[in-house]
């Protein structure tokens, strides 16, 4: 696969037998050519998980200190006082049966769904195509509630979700910023997301739990961190 020049500069920077520090590693990143648009800096760890079984599916979701630096829009389908609730909060779509309608028809303008309990047996209609797309609520992350207010706000201020199983590689993979952000606030974030990967770790996994930790922007080449980083 052909790279670009500027993928190639940057490349040559990276030492691909060194594991970097967090604090290296987003270092690097920041040196990298600048391109014409703000990079989305993802995280992603290989994880030592049997992700065919039930127990050590991981999945949740993690507060980012400084948020990802991306404007959610946040779909929620709710009613009565629940859904006036969810407008308050700063919700981009607020509805029921139209939205759920509207999701059949195909409509897919939004990146998170968030559902009220006494709707989903309406959402789970949409199970086949929210599913594929990582969109449809959850109990588990916090999308099937009904908190929906809070559900709003901390999706707005920076919530990822995570899911590491067997159809991912057995990887949790989130974005942790942008190129933009100050340094630290990067690597607040970075350590933010596998300090709660790291609490996360399922009680039947056994031998090393992190194999891999790699750190990139949208466009550049990973950057190994050093597992001793770590740490719950």
């Amino acid at each position: 696969m052909a790279r670009s020049k500027k993928y190639s500069q940057a490349l040559e920077n990276v030492d691909r037998d060194k594991a970097y520090t967090i604090e290296e590693a987003v270092g690097l990143l920041k040196s990298f050519p600048a391109l014409k648009f703000d990079q989305t800096v993802e995280i992603t760890l290989n994880l030592g998980i049997d992700g065919r079984q039930a127990d050590q599916i991981l999945r949740g979701t993690v507060m980012l200190p400084h948020g990802t630096g991306k404007d959610i829009r946040v779909l929620v389908i709710a009613q009565g006082e629940i859904a006036q609730e969810a407008e308050e909060a700063g919700a981009d779509y607020v509805g029921g049966a139209d939205l759920v309608a509207k999701i059949e028809g195909g409509w897919l303008d939004f990146d998170l769904v968030v559902a009220s309990p006494d709707m989903m047996g309406q959402v789970g209609k949409l199970g086949r195509v929210l599913g594929p797309r990582g969109l449809m609520p959850n109990p588990k992350t916090g999308t099937v509630t009904r908190e929906v207010g809070q559900a709003v706000r901390d999706a707005k201020a920076g919530r990822v979700e995570y899911r590491a199983d067997s159809k991912s590689g057995n990887n949790a993979q989130a974005a942790v910023g942008k190129l933009s952000f100050e340094a630290e606030s990067l690597v607040e974030n970075v350590k933010a997301f596998t300090e709660a990967i790291m609490r996360a770790k399922p009680a039947s996994a056994k031998g090393q739990f992190v194999n891999k930790c790699v750190l990139s922007s949208a466009m550049g080449p990973g950057i190994k961190i050093d597992r001793s980083q770590l740490a719950a």
